[in-house]
């Protein structure tokens, strides 16, 4: 059964770079194949880890609920739509030489996300037995983990920026996984882009008062900047980078 890590925080804090650079140390490590799963309606790991994505998820389900209605979706003739979609779940994923990449991607025009999450829940289950490790990147919130998208999670890494309001998010999320039956092994919080890599005192004060596991902090580093307005693929960021090393210093802590 894979291990599978869950990263989780509110929008904006710099979530999906983490883990696109959880992705590299594990594979760096021998903890392969990954499954990295882009779980954002949103998708942009694909980005970071510098590689293209085949179809979404979303996507495919787009041409399977359109057949028969939109002459510009067809399946092969004397197929089930169900038998059908089968068949293309394999083309969601994207093989690289130590990962693979499974995109969420979204439904077009208005409706809830509802089709797609099962979907997305019916693969990582099926699938979670080929894998030593499942990286799980969720949208922005507690969507994902407040409909039970995962079967199970056994590590969550909350992400937030160097604010409180941040940190009050991530305790959030912490609270309504406690109210869940997924109970992971491992819950902590990394703070993200803390200037010099340090906290101030206030939000280090809120960490507190949200007993939340502080599991180490990442540094604002120019770099990561220049690198995502040049369009690099973040993990292809020096070994000695500010934001890998701390990272890597987590991720050694926390044994994955």
């Amino acid at each position: 059964m894979g291990h599978i890590i869950a990263l989780a925080g509110k929008g904006g804090v710099g979530k999906t770079t983490l883990c696109g650079l959880l992705i590299q140390y594990l594979c760096d490590t021998g903890k392969v194949p990954v499954l990295a799963v882009d779980a954002d309606a949103n998708s942009n790991l694909n980005e970071v880890l510098g590689i293209e994505a085949g179809p979404t998820m979303g996507e495919l389900r787009e041409i399977i609920e359109r057949a028969g209605v939109d002459p510009s979706y067809e399946i092969p003739e004397g197929i089930t739509k169900a038998t059908y979609m089968e068949m293309r779940m394999n083309d969601a994923i994207t093989e690289e030489k130590d990962y693979d990449l499974m995109v969420m991607g979204r439904s077009q025009g208005q409706g809830c996300y509802c089709f797609v999450n099962g979907i997305v829940q019916t693969q990582i289950q099926r699938l979670q037995t080929n894998y030593p490790v499942i990286v799980v990147d969720n949208e922005a919130g507690m969507e994902h983990i407040s409909r039970g998208l995962l079967p199970k999670i056994d590590t969550v890494i909350l992400v937030s920026d160097c604010s409180r309001r941040g940190v009050q998010a991530a305790g959030r999320i912490s609270r309504l996984i406690s109210e869940l039956k997924v109970q992971p092994t491992k819950i902590g919080l990394i703070i993200n882009r803390a200037p010099e890599g340090k906290l101030d005192p206030g939000t280090l004060e809120e960490v507190q008062i949200q007993e939340l596991l502080l599991l180490g902090v990442v540094p604002q580093d120019q770099q990561v900047y220049q690198y995502d307005c040049d369009g690099k693929p973040i993990v292809k960021l020096p070994a000695d980078s500010r934001v890998r090393v701390a990272l890597k210093q987590i991720a050694d802590n926390l044994q994955l």
